[in-house]
């Protein structure tokens, strides 16, 4: 794909993101959906003025850099709120598990921030800019944040195939969207970091094109109907399945207990 034709299919996947953003916190609204997922509907509150910036200024205006340099951290508090938000809604019935995640997912997100950022520190040099600084740590915080939360969202689904928690139909399909949402993002920043300045526009359109399938995959499946509560098995799994959110239930004591006792 050529240069010009690169920018123009950028600048639709641009109106794309800006349209879906818009379409989805309508929809929440409109179903109600809002009340239960908080901080996912501000986020789109959030994205839809955070869509329109990039097409009112120019790439290679100033404007442009500091606008990115100033909503970077912005969006990854939303994806770290966002990816909190999702686990104490997978672990609302167990208070131990949802202390100990917590605490886990603070953890790996500052480490993966720190080595982020300790692996750029020899690229700097005393006379690169304090704007081209600041777009590194940017960068540098963003593929840490991104890393933690897919390893912290995998880790969680790999509970859910252990045990058998009963969930919302709505909260399986944000647990799965997250999951590809954040593994695309981190493979994308590491391809940026490794293929050099050349293959940013080509990339950018491929982060583009990942939040675009994410954001309609969350408009379609997203529903009202999607928040019934699922039905218990009455087969011969059921026993089994039993057995195991005893166990569940026996290790979130445990947590809770702990948890207690270093508050108290």
């Amino acid at each position: 794909m050529t240069g010009g034709a690169l920018s123009s299919f950028l600048r639709v996947l641009q109106y794309m993101l800006l349209v879906g953003s818009g379409l989805i916190a309508v929809k929440l609204y409109t179903t109600g959906l809002h009340r239960k997922y908080r901080i996912f509907f501000a986020y789109f509150l959030f994205r839809v003025p955070n869509s329109l910036w990039p097409l009112l200024l120019p790439a290679s205006s100033v404007a442009y850099f500091w606008a990115f340099v100033y909503t970077g951290p912005l969006v990854l508090i939303f994806y770290i709120l966002m990816v909190r938000e999702l686990y104490h809604l997978v672990l609302e019935d167990y208070r131990g598990l949802q202390t100990a995640g917590r605490y886990a997912m603070y953890l790996s997100l500052a480490g993966a921030v720190a080595i982020s950022i300790l692996a750029l520190l020899p690229k700097f040099t005393p006379t690169m800019t304090q704007s081209s600084k600041g777009l590194f740590l940017v960068s540098a915080a963003e593929r840490g944040v991104d890393t933690a939360l897919a390893v912290f969202i995998i880790l969680l689904l790999a509970l859910l195939s252990r045990y058998p928690i009963q969930l919302r139909r709505n909260v399986r399909v944000q647990a799965v969207i997250y999951s590809i949402f954040f593994l695309s993002s981190t493979m994308v920043l590491l391809a940026r970091m490794v293929l050099g300045k050349q293959s940013v526009a080509t990339l950018n359109a491929a982060s583009s094109v990942i939040s675009v399938c994410s954001i309609f995959a969350w408009l379609v499946m997203l529903s009202p109907e999607g928040e019934r509560a699922p039905q218990r098995r009455t087969d011969a799994r059921a026993k089994n399945e039993q057995r195991l959110l005893l166990q569940l239930e026996e290790l979130n004591a445990a947590l809770l207990r702990v948890s207690r006792s270093k508050i108290g």
